[in-house]
């Protein structure tokens, strides 16, 4: 497609707009109009905002005065922009988004900012009339804003959370774009791995202590660390416990992750290591849908896992659900909501399918188009109404590009087993020290909002061969406080 910019710059924000309907489109961009079709011409002609779109032999128009909302005449026309832009796609495409132009990942967070600053009627106007988003997706930011605010004033200014990364996989999944390895290929990094990563967690156990700061979570994550042995996780958690004061931590979770990965072996080993919360993912309980996306086991699996977990002491477990995936419809997905819900979780994170361009699913070009995101807003839509049924509500949301449907993850539980992590990662509540390939360090400054980030290598034979120059980048974390 050809977007052209008319008497203005607003090729970030119009270009995230186009890609909510046309996820994978080439764009070019232009300063003057194109001709024929495939052409989207954006124009600012003094207080009027006007949107054109030629696309498959049709061709729509929107326009309108641009008038005063952020006080700023630049924000304003974007905004304006956007908006006919907007109605032009969904007339194209005879679709709605829920989420309206609104393309950023938190958008309870700047609900919560215009709240604080003008109002919240304010803040609910702007969101339904300027920004089109839904009465339902508004309701779910007011929602998630108290589950969040009740998990972010828990924080000080010295506290931070630790997360571990172990980047492997039994397979990989076909929606996936995480730098994780399938077993087959990276079996042979992994005791090294192991190794190092244990270095990683002491020297930043040491670089905490240096600057006085408060371990409140620690978050275990992947890959799927279960492709671990139970000796490789025991070790990883003893150096944990060994080398952090875990008095003041609210929570500890391990990511037990795919159900064909758990054993009892391992369960005892995550629990005796101190973890207090796992997460069991299967995404899906339909056999079908795991065999499309490479999955190497069935519901079956996932109900044993849940249950020898149970069995194992674990009374704080999540799960995780896809919506939109390949293969599923919604008669599946509610069937896969209930089944979950049926096992009784303290809490259930329900994602909506992101189709990102280094997956399997998007390099096959099998990627759903506009009608999957019809159908993936009906079963986020009856996930959100069962499991407020059932009293395991939400707390936390986020977004991610090209997401079916433009739509959300959200996470919700029963009261009280909130996973705060989740939200301090989202949220940038206060910095997570990371230990890891491909794993991010966030340092936020204490009781302010500057944030520096330090990023490790990404793929393990990196981390192994240029370990010397993670533990370098390390003493950023002092530097970053010093100024402080």
């Amino acid at each position: 497609m050809k977007l052209c910019l008319i008497n203005n710059d607003f090729k970030y924000e119009l270009e995230k707009l186009i890609r909510i309907f046309l996820p994978f489109e080439k764009i070019e961009f232009f300063d003057f109009v194109q001709n024929g079709d495939a052409v989207a011409v954006a124009e600012i002609c003094g207080k009027t905002a006007k949107a054109t779109l030629c696309l498959n032999g049709r061709e729509f128009v929107s326009s309108c005065e641009i008038t005063p909302v952020n006080d700023d005449f630049s924000k304003d026309s974007e905004l304006f922009l956007a908006i006919c832009l907007f109605n032009c796609l969904t007339d194209c495409f005879n679709y709605l988004p829920q989420w309206g132009i609104l393309t950023g990942v938190r958008p309870a967070k700047l609900f919560s900012r215009i709240a604080k600053s003008k109002g919240l009627d304010f803040a609910e106007n702007y969101f339904k009339n300027y920004l089109m988003v839904s009465d339902k997706k508004i309701a779910l930011c007011k929602e998630t804003i108290k589950g969040e605010n009740a998990i972010t004033s828990l924080s000080k200014g010295d506290s931070f959370s630790l997360y571990i990364s172990i980047p492997f996989c039994p397979t990989r999944c076909n929606y996936c774009s995480f730098v994780s390895h399938s077993i087959e290929k990276a079996k042979g990094y992994i005791p090294q791995y192991v190794e190092l990563l244990c270095e990683e967690i002491k020297l930043t156990a040491q670089i905490a202590k240096a600057n006085y700061l408060k371990l409140m979570t620690v978050y275990i994550g992947g890959g799927t660390p279960t492709t671990l042995s139970a000796e490789q996780l025991t070790k990883i958690m003893l150096t944990v416990s060994d080398n952090f004061d875990l008095s003041g931590v609210l929570e500890y979770t391990v990511e037990a992750g795919r159900p064909d990965t758990i054993t009892k072996e391992k369960l005892l080993a995550i629990k005796q290591g101190g973890a207090t919360r796992i997460s069991i993912n299967p995404q899906t309980m339909n056999d079908k849908v795991l065999e499309i996306i490479g999955r190497r086991h069935t519901a079956n699996d996932t109900v044993s896992a849940f249950k020898l977990s149970r069995e194992c002491g674990f009374d704080n477990i999540n799960m995780d659900l896809i919506a939109g995936l390949l293969g599923d419809d919604f008669e599946s997905f509610k069937n896969t909501v209930k089944s979950v819900v049926k096992l009784d979780p303290e809490s259930v994170t329900v994602h909506s399918l992101s189709m990102k361009r280094a997956s399997n699913l998007t390099k096959n070009g099998d990627f759903p188009e506009i009608e999957m995101g019809k159908t993936a807003s009906d079963m986020v839509d009856f996930a959100y109404n069962y499991l407020c049924e059932n009293e395991i509500l939400p707390y936390y949301m986020y977004r991610q590009s090209k997401t079916v449907g433009n739509l959300e993850n959200v996470g919700y539980a029963k009261k009280g087993f909130e996973c705060l992590y989740n939200v301090y990662i989202m949220d940038e509540t206060h910095s997570i020290l990371a230990c890891g390939a491909s794993a991010v360090t966030k340092l936020r400054e204490p009781n302010g909002d500057k944030i520096e980030r330090i990023f490790n290598f990404k793929y393990p034979y990196e981390y192994i061969s240029r370990f010397s120059e993670i533990c370098d980048r390390k003493q950023g974390i002092t530097e970053f406080y010093n100024k402080f």
